[in-house]
């Protein structure tokens, strides 16, 4: 259970460092904090009732350990028809990173047994048509040469695909070429629960949270400070709202963190814009259906669709039960939070960014006419595409969930003209005294490493006395993961394939 602050912040209350936002981020940057300066006085602030419930929400978001196993917008094909793999080799050494983290809390006893937020499942990757097949193959065979991906399978055998994962294949055209890769080291994370976790912990061990608090403005003190100005949302609220002083900020809040870096006036964050797209998933808990398929499947986007239109059919855990997901369809609202205002976008823009969200908008028309289609498309129009996937798909076993809403990041480029990045971002102060992070996939997946070069970047002195602290918990840490002989003993912990998976792969 979260433990709740029983008293607003004070007008004379100075703490170390506030984390705006309960989600992975926050809990992430805490927890390294906790074993870094475990006398750091913490805060966090989150705005609803209970922590992760925004994108780290089980089902706001895939899942995905995103290790670039299953994932084509990674692996672009170049221009001499050869497969880029470094964006895939990068994000997989980032998850490796913040699976050594987790594998460290794990034997601490910071964090309870993995199974309660993650599990082995397979990454496959599932295409169609004869020009789709050469390109998994090729991109199999580049992938595989290097340690990361060396047990990657690849096959165009309908029969061998039946057996990784039937419903594929079951009624499929025996004349349509099909390919398939998979990597059984794969994994299926419940962010929900492991952010929960964290906080739990960090509350065990000294951390303030605040449920229904939002922070409403921030403003630099004299002396080097934010004054943070805090609303109590809870009903009975004593002190509606208050201030308290923090030596370091960090705005983890998705996408609230935009409005509030732009509060804080940092010139940092000038010409950053946001645009938000929210989703939908088709989803099932049919016994039958989720029996035969144990893997997230991943395909291929259509010609000029944005990357975050890669459909996918997951295998998810949430709370102990299995469900199947197909989508995600994509959808469009102003809101920057689920659960946020409607105004999220509007009250965003300034003169400084109003020319980044134009210039990018002009160069993504191809995402404005995705939009459109996906907002024009009929429900029997959206469950064909689950059935290109699944061709005995039937529509009385599916329901529809409506995921949580990303904010792509939109900034200048080095011309100055506006572009959208489908990633993510760390903006932080020139003194190291706030920081926040924009963007959305892979996100989650890559929290420990994007808050570790937050720490670096924020606190440069610092940080040199915490590498070996840093090293002793994560290897990998500045050195390529299969080059760290330490990770020889990370899969030796009790407990089977669910602790495998938050460790080094076999």
């Amino acid at each position: 259970m979260s433990s709740r602050a029983s008293n607003p912040a004070s007008s004379a209350d100075q703490i170390d460092v506030a984390l705006i936002g309960g989600g992975i981020m926050s809990a992430t940057l805490g927890a390294l904090l906790k074993v870094l300066e475990p006398s750091w006085t913490v805060r966090i602030y989150e705005r609803l009732d209970a922590v992760a419930q925004e994108s780290s929400n089980p089902w706001n978001n895939a899942g995905t350990g995103h290790a670039a196993l299953c994932e084509l917008n990674y692996t672009p094909q170049k221009a001499d028809g050869s497969i880029d793999i470094a964006k895939a080799v990068k994000i997989n050494e980032q998850f490796e990173v913040s699976r050594e983290f987790w594998h460290h809390l794990l034997t601490t006893g910071a964090l309870p047994q993995p199974a309660s937020f993650i599990s082995r499942t397979p990454h496959m990757t599932f295409v169609r048509g004869a020009e789709n097949v050469d390109y998994l193959r090729r991109r199999f065979e580049t992938l595989r040469q290097h340690p990361l991906f060396s047990e990657l399978e690849f096959s165009d055998d309908p029969a061998v695909i039946a057996e990784w994962a039937p419903l594929l294949v079951a009624e499929r055209d025996g004349d349509e070429p099909v390919a398939a890769t998979r990597a059984t080291s794969g994994t299926d994370v419940d962010f929900g629960a492991l952010t929960q976790q964290l906080v739990d912990y960090l509350v065990s061990q000294g951390t303030q949270l605040f449920l229904e608090h939002e922070v409403k403005n921030l403003k630099k003190t004299k002396d080097g400070r934010w004054r943070l100005t805090v609303k109590d949302r809870s009903w009975n609220a004593p002190k509606r709202r208050s201030t308290v002083e923090a030596r370091f900020v960090f705005v983890g809040a998705g996408g609230g963190a935009l409005p509030l870096l732009q509060a804080a006036g940092i010139p940092e964050a000038k010409g950053y814009g946001g645009f938000p797209i929210s989703g939908e998933f088709l989803r099932t808990d049919s016994p039958e259906l989720v029996a035969q398929h144990q893997a997230k499947v991943y395909g291929k986007a259509d010609v000029g669709s944005p990357p975050m239109s890669v459909p996918h059919l997951d295998t998810r855990v949430v709370e102990g039960k299995t469900y199947l997901m197909f989508g995600p369809y994509a959808g469009f609202s102003p809101k920057y939070l689920k659960k946020g205002k409607y105004l999220g976008l509007f009250t965003s823009l300034r003169l400084h960014n109003l020319g980044s969200m134009v210039g990018a908008g002009l160069k993504n028309l191809d995402l404005t006419q995705y939009l459109v289609g996906q907002l024009l498309a009929s429900p029997e129009t959206k469950f064909t595409a689950l059935q290109g996937f699944m061709p005995t798909a039937h529509p009385k076993d599916w329901e529809t969930i409506t995921a949580g809403q990303r904010v792509q990041v939109i900034k200048k480029d080095k011309d100055g003209k506006g572009v959208l990045e489908f990633g993510t971002e760390v903006i932080a102060a020139a003194d190291g005294s706030i920081a926040g992070l924009l963007g959305a996939s892979p996100g989650a997946s890559t929290a420990v490493p994007a808050m570790i070069d937050l720490l670096e970047q924020c606190f440069p002195a610092r940080f040199t006395k915490w590498r070996p602290e840093l090293a002793t918990m994560i290897p990998s840490l500045g050195q390529a993961p299969w080059e760290a002989e330490e990770l020889e003993g990370l899969d030796q912990l009790t407990g089977g394939a669910d602790v495998d998976a938050v460790g080094s792969r076999a």
